[in-house]
């Protein structure tokens, strides 16, 4: 199993040479992947999560390409309905193309409603138009696969009950955002998904969580350590570690985050 990171490309702290050391750092720890977030225009309902500066992923992680070696890159999540389909499949195309094949598609169908209106895209169509958009990517690759490109993963995000028919019907792969170990386990019982790669939180602490209710990746290291080798035995082929909780002032302390990273990567590499 592979281990990613969810980079924060966003925030007051973050700038080119933070969004850089992210990459190098990262990828010098022995990360698989590298992944970033997607709004298009921060209005109120998005600021108070994910404030401006905000990159825009394929700009960012065509960057990040630049500046990384053998690193995948992606998008956690990408929401699909903000963009026309078939712009969206010749970025990806472009950047997996000019990555050497390292990107990774993850989608979603978002949740900021003022986002939504400020693009013109009907809120409450969101689910239609990603399932509508996710044919056509698949339509345009196929069709345009005759230049030896490697095929794009698709990570599809969400964990209703759309959005496992989604990633059943479209995607290479199920991406669950933030969810309890317990709660992952029960959909992959009852759900068929073509892969498993969820993305979970990485906050280290100094004393076990005992809540019940605690999400994947926060408490010791070794709760953590014992969460991803239950994902390993749950079928995960990666795991993407997100260290932002929340807290836009966190983005101008990466050292935090950085630390949390290379304190999972050095027993994850010895319990391998």
């Amino acid at each position: 199993m592979k281990l990613g990171v969810n980079v924060p490309n966003f925030g007051p702290g973050t700038d080119p040479g933070v969004l850089r050391d992210w990459a190098r750092i990262s990828e010098g720890l022995g990360y698989d992947l590298l992944m970033v977030s997607d709004h298009v225009t921060v209005t109120p309902d998005v600021a108070e999560r994910y404030p401006e500066p905000f990159h825009e992923p394929f700009t960012t992680l065509s960057w990040l390409a630049g500046v990384t070696t053998g690193v995948r890159l992606g998008t956690t999540v990408l929401v699909l309905p903000y963009r026309h389909p078939l712009l969206v499949a010749r970025m990806a195309a472009n950047l997996s193309r000019l990555s050497g094949g390292r990107f990774v598609l993850g989608v979603g169908v978002g949740w900021a409603r003022q986002e939504f209106d400020a693009l013109g895209v009907p809120f409450t169509a969101r689910g239609r138009l990603t399932d509508e958009y996710l044919a056509t990517l698949r339509d345009t690759w196929r069709t345009g696969s005759g230049d030896g490109a490697p095929p794009i993963p698709v990570w599809v995000g969400g964990h209703s009950a759309a959005a496992l028919r989604r990633a059943a019907r479209f995607g290479d792969a199920w991406h669950p955002l933030r969810l309890s170990l317990a709660r992952m386990r029960t959909v992959l019982t009852e759900h068929p998904v073509p892969a498993f790669a969820p993305r979970i939180a990485l906050r280290l602490t100094e004393t076990p969580v005992t809540d019940p209710e605690r999400i994947a990746g926060v408490g010791t290291v070794e709760q953590v350590l014992d969460d991803l080798d239950q994902l390993r035995l749950l079928g995960a082929d990666t795991v993407v570690l997100d260290p932002y909780h929340g807290d836009p002032e966190e983005t101008r302390r990466p050292h935090t985050a950085w630390r949390a990273l290379t304190e999972v990567a050095a027993h994850w590499r010895t319990a391998s």
